[in-house]
């Protein structure tokens, strides 16, 4: 029966994994040689009681009195060697006081514990971590993880990981086997590793294959940038695209200058502000959703406005270009002018909705951000919607009846007028869905259409006058171009060289990439 009763109590009475008493004291000692030594000893044991052990220090949580060291776990008070609760907390208590040396390495450990965590969210996070910062002392507890991991995409940050760890060894071939698998990294991180390396490594074949390493990781980061380059032009050509396919409407079928363009811009922005603000105040479960009605609220807004300018002020100026000219920019300081009235002369922000947010990674180094994916996208819908009005429609059918010959289009009773009125406010509505794209990526100001409407214009004349493929082509190279040359050259010189070329070309091909054609030009 005793022996019963014994196996009983074992049963039900917790069993305490006891740590090596002298290892556990050594984090309480001077030198923090000493303590980094104990710690890297617990890690490598890769024991529960150990992670409880050092999360309490990492904490600061942890205290000696005399030879015992103990950390609470609420109101117990638990001791480090043997993980026992203490029937009360030993007299002269003190707290073990840590550096910033220790508190990292504490940092590094406790992410390579949560390397064994059932969830493979957990151990991606950890080892995401740990590749950023892992030290020489964790490579046990990754080489252990890498082992008993099956999912891929985190065996691969576990290799790097591990790999960068172990530069830090003093066995020259473990540094030459990180070199080798370092070469598969596309992070920044991993060039200054590199460059480190080889500043300070001594042992020949680990120089020569670190040379070889960081120059197909600087490889992986030129392609990874080139990349970024790209997307980010054309994400700046979709919003120039948006732009300039009003004004080529505009200015196809009126021959109008409208120097006020880009405040239509500004005011599909703030349209877009002012729906967010009203979504916050009375639907704030569906803010996410506040883009989607921001979209007719702007275009709405502008296309009213630009049908009242154009009613009001150009429809008397027409066959007067100068007179047109500053007139539609006396207009513009108007407009921005009320806006500073109504919002402010700050610069108010407009938040990405949730869903929005983030970016997706093409490849190691290479994030393609979701808003201006989604800028990509809005604009190809808006391109798709504005050919089919204009091919597809009987407005579409008068306006390119305007663009191509205006005198012979009323007298076949094509109502000119009317026809200008409505390409106006199309232009301008279609400049507030590129003020909504904006907004998506920086802060909407008063004066935010005056940086556009010069790009515009200049896609507009590239492009070729009331031609959808010619503002699309010139939009995105354009966009493309300058993210390019502002990489080499700076913002500055980059707008310079490409005013240049454009001059260079027009003087060459007048009609630009794609001319216009019609009766008028063929005779």
């Amino acid at each position: 029966m005793r022996a019963v009763a014994l196996l009983l109590w074992l049963a039900v009475v917790p069993a305490y994994a006891a740590l090596d008493p002298a290892v556990v004291q050594r984090l309480a000692a001077e030198d923090s040689d000493d303590r980094l030594a104990a710690i890297a000893l617990l890690a490598e044991s890769g024991d529960k009681q150990a992670e409880k052990l050092l999360r309490a220090m990492a904490e600061e949580g942890l205290y000696v009195a005399g030879d015992t060291l103990f950390y609470k776990e609420g109101d117990k008070v638990i001791d480090a060697g043997s993980g026992a609760t203490l029937a009360a907390e030993p007299d002269g208590a003190e707290g073990v006081v840590i550096n910033n040396r220790i508190r990292g390495e504490l940092v590094n450990v406790l992410a390579a514990f949560r390397l064994m965590d059932a969830d493979p969210a957990v151990r991606l996070e950890a080892a995401g971590a740990l590749r950023a910062s892992a030290s020489a002392r964790v490579v046990p507890l990754l080489e252990k993880a890498l082992a008993a991991e099956t999912i891929e995409p985190i065996r691969q940050v576990l290799t790097l990981a591990l790999a960068q760890a172990s530069l830090q060894s003093e066995d020259p071939g473990k540094r030459l086997g990180a070199v080798k698998a370092l070469a598969q990294s596309g992070n920044p991180t991993t060039r200054a590793l590199l460059l480190g390396l080889l500043a300070q490594e001594r042992d020949a074949a680990v120089r020569t294959a670190a040379s070889r390493s960081l120059k197909r990781v600087e490889a992986h980061l030129s392609r990874a940038e080139n990349l970024a380059r790209v997307f980010t032009g054309i994400s700046l050509g979709s919003i120039l695209l948006l732009a300039a396919l009003g004004l080529a409407v505009t200015y196809g079928v009126m021959g109008v200058i409208n120097m006020a363009h880009g405040e239509f811009l500004m005011i599909g922005a703030y349209s877009t502000f002012a729906v967010q603000g009203l979504f916050r105040a009375h639907a704030p479960n569906w803010l996410d959703a506040y883009v989607f009605a921001a979209i007719p609220v702007a275009f709405m807004a502008a296309a009213l406005v630009g049908m009242a300018l154009e009613r009001v002020v150009i429809r008397h100026l027409y066959g007067r270009s100068l007179e047109t000219l500053l007139a539609t920019w006396g207009i513009s300081l108007m407009l921005i002018q009320g806006a500073r009235s109504l919002f402010g002369p700050q610069n108010v922000e407009v938040a990405n909705p949730s869903w929005m947010s983030g970016g997706v990674e093409v490849f190691a180094g290479a994030v393609l951000p979701w808003n201006r994916i989604a800028i990509v996208a809005f604009s190809t819908v808006v391109l798709a919607l504005m050919w089919a009005v204009l091919n597809r429609t009987r407005l579409g059918l008068f306006v390119r009846a305007v663009t191509q010959n205006r005198p012979m289009a009323g007298c076949v009773g094509v109502p000119t007028g009317r026809v200008d009125t409505l390409a106006f406010g199309l232009g301008a509505g279609i400049a507030g869905l590129g003020g909504v794209a904006l907004s998506q990526i920086g802060n909407v100001g008063p004066d935010m259409g005056q940086g556009y409407i010069v790009d515009s214009f200049m896609v507009v004349v590239l492009g070729g006058v009331g031609q959808l493929a010619g503002a699309v082509w010139a939009a995105l190279g354009l966009g493309v171009v300058t993210k390019f040359l502002e990489g080499w050259t700076g913002a500055v010189i980059a707008k310079i060289v490409v005013l240049v070329f454009i001059i260079v070309f027009i003087q060459k091909r007048p009609q630009g990439l794609f001319a216009l054609k019609g009766r008028s030009l063929e005779n």
